[in-house]
């Protein structure tokens, strides 16, 4: 075959029928023709001899076989042979897989200059696939230019993170302005310890809500606490700064630096999420921030209950009377008003005039009970001053008590009515001072219970108030009991002050028998010259009426021709005498001392009409004179006089 020429057919025979391939190299060579080279690179080719199967396609300058050149390159890792041979088939064909397959195998062979030189030269590589491909085959270096030849950044900044170049993986990320690429190249970093360059991530994330909480659980599980909210606090000053950021600040401090939770609510609480800052304060124990946090959410009734139930930590004063105001729920009011009795009793009055519309009687039973009254008088005597309530007014009485302020009791039963005033006597009747028993007396007086006020007085000898109450009492058996008990004790001054007060219930005959049993009728001559008088009067009353209806009579006879004779008076069987002006004027003066009277004005007594009577009588405590005084004489008097 060789004589005639037939060299592919010389080939086959040495190839297939002898199976002997270096003896057809051997051929190949001495012949040195292209069809005898490519027949042998077939059969090289298919006994897994790639790399002289790549060196007969090259001799042979054929492309067309390309693809299983390179499966079979590939397969064996034949990457610089594969370059020889690509570089060839590229002088022949134009085609995209061609150049991509020598991209990968300049990247396989490391030859990442002539990797660069190639892929800025013209070309029609996929160079985005190529490029995935050495990534996953972790020829990072020639990725890396592959990436950046084409300006993927975002798989350039994976490329770089894996490289260790962190820095520029920032770049790359920035350049990219992917969510995603920020979170790969900030976890690489802070998994790698470049806390400052995860944190240039981490800003371009936490500005985005739905990533938030992923970040913040990365960094936790990582144990990153304090770069964690260094990173938020960064994030704060951010010109995107959302909700979420400051929630997670306050979060974060309220797990792990308490002492800046407080400072941070106040600046930012109006950019706060409450419900999920509620549950960390909650679960962390931080009252006074749960109950600042519900202030100012406006949700008065739970920061109250959270001051009340956690008052070592929430409770101050002054915020709880402004919040205890606003509260929606009325019984908080109680609530509150149990909790300073028990826990800051010295401030309740306080709390008490801060509060409207309260209940009072309420808030009496709730003190009263704790033991606490004296601690709310300030209040309670602003609220009787406005509201005559009965629970109030009683509270303030018994305080007066046991205060032994009697001056103020006596204005407050003077000034509000509503009380039990049989209770309060009672009590004041008890009392060891005599002013609170004279009260009790006189709150006998006024609701009708006399006898009982005339006893109290008695025994205090507080005889002026009982001579008032037995003239009020219109009761004659009370009088006459009294001027009993006078001459009984040898009180003569009162038995004769009980005569002039009493004088409408005392009977004549019963002072004439007391007097005249106990030697007491000179005390008693004032009160039987006004008797006397008293009768005179109606009998010169009943006489003139009389005269005057025989006048009349007489009168009438005269006019119809009857002839009348003088009028006698039946009382002296004369005619009446005329009375002479300027004639002896009938007049008595009896005087007696009497200690008891002050002052007093007797309507019997006192008569501008001509009775017997006394203008004006001056009693003092040692000394005094009851002075009886004829102002006008009567008809007897005209006839006779009664004073020597």
């Amino acid at each position: 075959l060789k004589k005639f020429k037939l060299h592919e057919q010389a080939v086959k025979v040495l190839v297939k029928d002898i199976h002997d391939i270096e003896r057809a190299t051997e051929y190949a060579e001495e012949v040195n023709e292209p069809v005898v080279w490519k027949k042998l690179a077939k059969y090289q080719l298919q006994h897994k001899l790639v790399k002289e199967s790549i060196d007969s396609y090259i001799r042979a300058f054929d492309a067309e076989a390309f693809p299983k050149v390179i499966a079979a390159a590939r397969e064996t890792l034949m990457f610089d042979d594969l370059v020889r041979y690509l570089q060839m088939c590229r002088k022949k064909i134009r085609d995209p897989e061609i150049d991509s397959e020598l991209v990968h195998a300049y990247a396989r062979t490391n030859r990442l200059a002539d990797l660069e030189d190639f892929i800025t030269g013209p070309n029609c590589a996929q160079i985005q696939l190529v490029g995935d491909q050495c990534f996953q085959e972790g020829t990072y270096e020639a990725a890396k230019i592959l990436y950046n030849n084409i300006n993927n950044f975002g798989r350039l900044a994976s490329t770089l993170v894996r490289l260790k170049m962190f820095p520029q993986a920032v770049d790359a990320a920035r350049q990219a302005s992917s969510i995603n690429t920020w979170k790969e190249v900030n976890k690489a970093c802070l998994d790698a310890g470049e806390y400052r360059l995860a944190q240039q991530c981490a800003l371009n994330i936490i500005v985005k809500p739905d990533e938030l909480d992923e970040l913040i659980r990365h960094y936790e599980n990582a144990g990153h606490f304090d770069h964690l909210i260094n990173l938020m606090e960064h994030g704060l000053g951010a010109q995107n700064a959302h909700p979420g950021i400051f929630t997670g600040l306050a979060i974060l401090y309220s797990k792990y630096k308490p002492e800046k939770l407080m400072e941070h609510l106040k600046m930012f609480h109006s950019r706060l999420t409450f419900n999920k800052v509620y549950q960390a304060c909650e679960s962390n124990l931080q009252w006074s921030a749960l109950a600042f946090l519900y202030v100012h959410a406006e949700d008065y009734d739970k920061a109250a209950k959270v001051m009340i139930e956690h008052s070592v930590d929430a409770w101050d004063h002054v915020p709880f009377k402004e919040v205890i105001v606003k509260v929606n729920n009325q019984d908080l009011w109680y609530q509150a008003v149990e909790f300073y009795l028990n826990e800051h009793p010295s401030l309740v009055s306080d709390l008490l005039s801060t509060l409207p519309r309260l209940n009072h009687t309420k808030v009496v039973h709730l003190v009263d009970k704790a033991g606490h009254l004296p601690l709310i008088k300030k209040y309670l005597v602003a609220v009787q001053q406005t509201e005559n309530i009965k629970a109030v007014n009683e509270a303030l009485n018994n305080l007066y008590i046991e205060e032994e302020d009697y001056d103020a009791l006596q204005d407050s039963i003077n000034r509000f009515d509503n009380f039990d005033a049989i209770k309060l006597a009672k009590a004041c009747e008890r009392h060891e001072l005599i002013e609170f028993r004279r009260i009790a007396a006189q709150l006998y007086k006024k609701n009708k219970r006399f006898e009982q006020s005339i006893e109290i007085s008695k025994k205090d000898a507080l005889f002026q108030d009982a001579l008032k109450t037995v003239a009020e009492s219109g009761n004659r058996d009370a009088a006459e009991n009294l001027i009993n008990f006078f001459v009984q004790n040898n009180n003569p001054h009162g038995f004769a002050a009980a005569l002039y007060t009493c004088y409408d219930l005392i009977r004549p005959d019963v002072v004439f028998e007391i007097a005249w049993t106990h030697k007491m009728m000179d005390f008693a001559f004032p009160y039987f010259t006004q008797v006397l008088r008293e009768y005179t009067t109606k009998i010169d009353e009943l006489t003139s009426a009389k005269t005057k209806k025989a006048k009349s009579q007489e009168e009438g006879l005269e006019s119809s021709g009857f002839q009348t004779g003088p009028v006698i008076d039946p009382s002296s069987g004369y005619p009446p005498m005329p009375y002479i002006p300027g004639g002896i004027p009938p007049a008595a003066l009896l005087t007696t001392p009497n200690p008891l009277i002050n002052q007093i004005h007797h309507p019997h007594l006192v008569n501008s009409t001509g009775h017997i009577g006394i203008p004006r009588l001056n009693v003092g405590i040692n000394q005094g004179y009851v002075c009886l005084l004829y102002t006008s004489p009567s008809p007897r008097d005209r006839q006779k006089s009664r004073m020597p």
